[in-house]
């Protein structure tokens, strides 16, 4: 019963026209602007919306007050948080030994979760596997969901998704079916792509995981060298809070791979470090560094995570896609 009653807030969710001001003229307006949701009118100020709606600042003013009623926007006991928490989804990562490094059901839905590493580690074909699993019924650590792909590098195999898929007895074309695929061409096609993203949540489509892979390509190759690295970073701080609100939103699971680079001012020890610095470091929820380890295995070390230990965890790349052995 209670199920049932909470499917049907979620219908009722509140619109923009419900909003005192805005009619579905001005809704228009706002949505061609990348504006869909109450939330995001909520956090603008009034001279923002003004212009992006084309209506005076008192009626700005007034709408954007009456959402932030809507929504309840201020703070919550620890107990009201926790039963917020309850709808998080987990998808499973194929390893039994790289679900128990985060914690024991794999990715976490409503977070970002960062793999990097050197080229081969491993990083997209985890991906590959997510995409196929997220599929999966809630029995098996799928959501029975889609998956939305956003390449970078060309890096999606449409062939390796079928072997994936057949070593799980899935239908492969349905399964390539529900993987939504978009290549990005440049650091701003890459941002508009998670507008369509909330477009396509907004029209029904079930979409419970998002892979980005890579993060950083874009913004490395068109902000080179020093003189740019302050509008790279504040640029990447700008995409990175954007798909932290994708997946609150929409309760999402968000997978993003990053390239790395050699460190020349470490002395001893690995000197493998994370391309986006601080900024990528501290808008993911969960960070997983991987390497080639001994006879063809990797090895995941969870570097950051809100709730986990540090660990490490071995896993094999095969026809399955990740697995233990």
């Amino acid at each position: 019963m209670s199920k049932k009653s909470d499917s049907d807030q979620e219908k009722k969710e509140p619109q923009l026209t419900d909003l005192p001001g805005i009619g579905p003229a001005v809704a228009t307006k706002l949505e061609s602007a990348g504006i869909y949701e109450m939330m995001s009118l909520a956090v603008m100020s009034p001279t923002a919306l003004a212009d992006a709606a084309g209506v005076g600042a008192a009626v700005a003013r007034k709408a954007i007050q009456a959402a932030r009623n809507m929504l309840n926007l201020g703070f919550v006991d620890g107990v009201e948080y926790a039963k917020k928490r309850e709808n998080v989804n987990y998808i499973t990562l194929g390893s039994k030994s790289l679900n128990e490094l985060l914690g024991g059901k794999g990715i976490e839905s409503r977070a970002i979760t960062e793999v990097f590493g050197a080229y081969g580690s491993g990083k997209t074909q985890i991906g590959l596997t997510i995409a196929v699993n997220v599929q999966l019924p809630l029995e098996k650590g799928g959501v029975n969901g889609k998956c939305v792909f956003i390449d970078t590098e060309g890096t999606f195999r449409p062939s390796r998704i079928k072997q994936v898929a057949e070593h799980l007895g899935a239908d492969p074309e349905k399964v390539l079916k529900n993987i939504l695929v978009a290549r990005a061409f440049n650091s701003d096609h890459q941002i508009l792509l998670l507008e369509k993203i909330s477009e396509m949540v907004k029209e029904g489509e079930p979409i419970k995981l998002l892979i980005v892979d890579s993060l950083t390509a874009h913004f490395r190759a068109e902000y080179a060298g020093r003189g740019q690295l302050a509008d790279r970073q504040q640029k990447l701080n700008r995409y990175l809070h954007s798909l932290m609100k994708l997946a609150e939103t929409h309760n999402l699971a968000v997978y993003v791979t990053n390239q790395v680079m050699a460190n020349p001012a470490q002395m001893f020890g690995d000197p493998t470090t994370a391309i986006g610095g601080h900024i990528v470091g501290h808008a993911s929820t969960y960070r997983i560094y991987l390497r080639r380890g001994k006879k063809d295995s990797r090895v995941a070390k969870l570097i950051d995570s809100p709730n986990l230990p540090d660990n490490e965890a071995i896993f094999y790349v095969s026809d399955a896609g990740v697995i233990d052995i």
